[in-house]
């Protein structure tokens, strides 16, 4: 059995840049088994599985898994899917934009006539966080103070800490069994830690997603779910001018993320390229 199978470059104008995504463009009579076992095969972060909708505004229903296990909702992936769709000529029902069904409801993906696309950041819930954790952790203590610690809940759990720059971000060297603890302490799937950079930088935010995984720590080079839990972490504060993000610097990636405000809706874009077009054999 050959299913459409595509590799594609989540959050980057050029290959090898952003977020690497599996797309299995049908998996129609696929069994559970057999998603978790084909996620593990490809050994990328996430793996998508596309289905028909059982929602009648959505153009499509997709699964998320890691290599662990199936995720209601992520960012990278909801670009990703989309754009290996659209490149495929799938029919939409409305122009200009895609609607995917997945864990948590329905997300629509707006269509840029740049070819960028971007997702409506689903609502979240915010909860301050603080512990002494977070500096063991992360081996530091360039914390921006004026800020709190939080913990946002969007499907996916992060825990947003502000640095007092980008370079303190990019300087961050955590302890792998410290951050383990402070991520169970909070119950959040990684830490993104972020940090405003010098005017006149075509980016405003660097950022950097940390989490570990089977003991080892590991880096996500550009994080859809976490900027969303980011701009809605702004959004409380009352901002309501966008922005772009750089992520994935000390990966030697340049993954970057476009932040829109639009009359209540909160847009998170980017590019993506396709890297690997062919068929997967099941």
């Amino acid at each position: 059995m050959q299913v459409a199978f595509k590799q594609v470059d989540v959050f980057t104008s050029s290959a090898f840049n952003g977020n690497p995504l599996a797309v299995i463009m049908d998996a129609q009579g696929l069994s559970d088994s057999q998603l978790a076992a084909i996620a593990r095969w490809t050994n990328l972060s996430e793996t998508t599985f596309v289905l028909p909708p059982e929602h009648a505004e959505a153009d499509y229903r997709v699964r998320i898994f890691t290599v662990e296990g199936e995720l209601p909702f992520a960012g990278h992936p909801t670009l990703g899917t989309a754009h290996a769709l659209l490149e495929a000529g799938w029919p939409t029902r409305t122009p200009g934009e895609i609607v995917q069904e997945c864990g948590v409801g329905n997300v629509m993906v707006k269509i840029n006539e740049t070819g960028e696309l971007a997702f409506a950041a689903p609502a979240a819930t915010l909860t301050p966080w603080q512990d002494a954790l977070m500096a063991k952790a992360l081996n530091s203590e360039a914390f921006d103070l004026t800020q709190s610690p939080t913990v946002v809940d969007m499907g996916i759990r992060w825990l947003l800490v502000p640095m007092t720059s980008g370079d303190a971000v990019l300087a961050l060297q955590p302890s792998v069994s410290e951050l383990e603890r402070l991520l169970k302490q909070a119950d959040v799937s990684g830490i993104m830690a972020f940090g405003r950079l010098p005017q006149g930088e075509e980016e405003q935010y660097e950022v950097r997603a940390l989490l570990v995984e089977n003991g080892s720590l590991t880096e996500d080079p550009v994080t859809g779910s976490a900027n969303a839990c980011l701009a809605r972490y702004f959004a409380m504060a009352g901002q309501t001018t966008g922005y772009r993000v750089r992520q994935g610097t000390a990966l030697q990636r340049a993954g970057r993320v476009n932040v829109t405000f639009d009359s209540g809706t909160i847009w998170i874009g980017g590019h993506t390229v396709t890297v690997i077009d062919g068929t997967i054999a099941l």
